[in-house]
């Protein structure tokens, strides 16, 4: 007779359950089109040979190139050189994904050149190249990633959080933050010099051929390596690099620092590194040294180099401090980098110009759309930070309200009665200050 299971009797799980479970809770982001449960298991436990072979099916399968369809669609972006727009692509999107998954099978899909454009660097006269592939190749390079970056991301260091599922800004943030509060405060403030640009070809196909043995797929990548750069009416071939704005480069550069972050970990120096920007934190000058002659001669090796200006130790106990992520930290405490605070400045001088038109509730609704994701990002910084960004866009508000007065000048003064803080609180006005307490207080409880 088969005994009856009572309440108090705990539930077995099966362990294949238990496994598969676990499964799915590391790899719940990547593309199920792609990744069954039996690769997923096969890449938890390592291919034979430690490299994957024979997926090239799954890139050009019309499943995954839907889904990578979908991703490119939710990023926007331009049109590329054959100024074909996302939503041209997607007027007949079931015939030209078809089109793109016969070339891709029968082995003649070339990718199209890359429009070069040079975008404003914030709080600069320099300018940085930005890479906009065309439609069509941005859905086969986010395919081609469905397929590769689990591959990769089971092996990436734990210190690295730029571009990789689960992983972002703030949370290289809260690392660097609470090092420094564990007495980590002499920090290598490192700058790759052009990164995307320089990243030798042939040594990155070599940490691809690592962990891949499927002959097609490594042409396909080196075609997007090789692909023209078109900045004039004439283009030409890169020798090296891979162009920021296309969708594979974040992967690529990921794949490529992975020996320097396995090389710091193996160290024992804490390194944060979000793509190419990183820092090197450590409790003595002797230790950042040695950790800056180590990074020194990688770099070197790899055909890196680091920018001989940017490129410094500090003491983040000292007035001085360093830049990371769009933060400043210095003395213990934290607020926005000047470039960072710039940026804001203008995206608000912007909305607010004294000549604007519109009612004073649509333009405080508009900066409020600013502030509230700005202040998402940067609410973790010093107090007096909110209080003078406060202060300056209420002065903006007041400036505005002079104008409409027959008044000429910025609001100052007598403006402070005729509206006072209460007045734009009531107006809806977004309040950094207000929020940041509102925010403090919640963490504490």
């Amino acid at each position: 007779m088969t005994e009856r299971r009572t309440e108090t009797q705990p539930t077995t799980v099966p362990e294949e359950a238990r496994r598969a479970g676990e499964i799915w809770g590391r790899w719940s982001w990547v593309e199920l089109s792609v990744w069954t449960e039996r690769m997923l298991t096969a890449l938890k436990n390592g291919v034979k040979g430690g490299k994957w072979y024979s997926l090239m099916d799954k890139v050009y399968s019309m499943s995954n190139l839907r889904s990578a369809f979908r991703m490119v669609k939710v990023n926007k972006g331009s049109p590329g050189i054959d100024h074909q727009t996302i939503d041209d692509f997607a007027s007949r999107l079931e015939e030209n994904l078809e089109r793109v998954a016969q070339a891709l099978r029968d082995g003649r899909y070339r990718p199209q050149a890359i429009k070069r454009v040079w975008i404003p660097k914030p709080g600069s006269t320099e300018k940085r190249p930005l890479g906009i592939p065309t439609v069509r190749d941005r859905v086969v390079q986010a395919a081609l990633r469905n397929v590769l970056e689990p591959v990769f991301e089971k092996d990436f260091a734990d210190h690295s959080y730029g571009f990789r599922p689960g992983r972002g800004c703030k949370d290289a943030l809260r690392r660097v933050d609470l090092l420094l509060k564990q007495g980590y405060t002499y920090v290598v403030d490192a700058d790759l010099k052009s990164y995307f640009d320089m990243i030798p070809h042939d040594l990155l196909m070599v940490r691809i051929r690592d962990k891949l043995a499927d002959n097609r797929i490594l042409a396909l990548v080196e075609l997007f390596l090789k692909q023209q750069i078109m900045e004039t009416t004439t283009g030409w071939t890169p020798e090296t690099g891979t162009p920021q704005g296309a969708v594979l480069s974040p992967l690529l550069s990921n794949i490529y620092l992975n020996p320097l972050d396995h090389l710091m970990a193996q160290s024992g120096v804490n390194m944060v590194r979000y793509a190419d920007d990183f820092v090197i934190l450590c409790r003595t000058e002797a230790e950042s040294l040695i950790a800056l002659d180590m990074v020194q001669r990688w770099t070197t090796q790899a055909g890196l180099s680091l920018h001989p200006t940017k490129t410094r130790i500090v003491d983040a106990t000292v007035r001085g401090g360093f830049d990371f992520l769009g933060y400043h930290f210095e003395l213990g405490k934290r607020w926005p980098r000047r470039k960072s605070e710039q940026k804001l400045r203008d995206a608000i001088g912007d909305k607010t110009r004294r000549r604007n038109g519109h009612s004073l509730f649509a333009i405080i609704l508009d900066v409020n759309r600013t502030l509230r994701g700005w202040f998402e990002y940067f609410k973790h910084c010093h107090p007096f930070t909110f209080r003078v960004l406060d202060s300056w866009i209420r002065m903006r508000l007041r400036s505005i309200l002079r104008v409409r007065l027959g008044l000429r000048g910025r609001g100052r003064g007598a403006d402070h009665q005729r509206w006072p803080n209460a007045f734009f609180a009531e107006q809806g006005l977004f309040s950094l200050v207000t929020a940041h307490a509102k925010a403090s207080q919640s963490s504490r409880r």
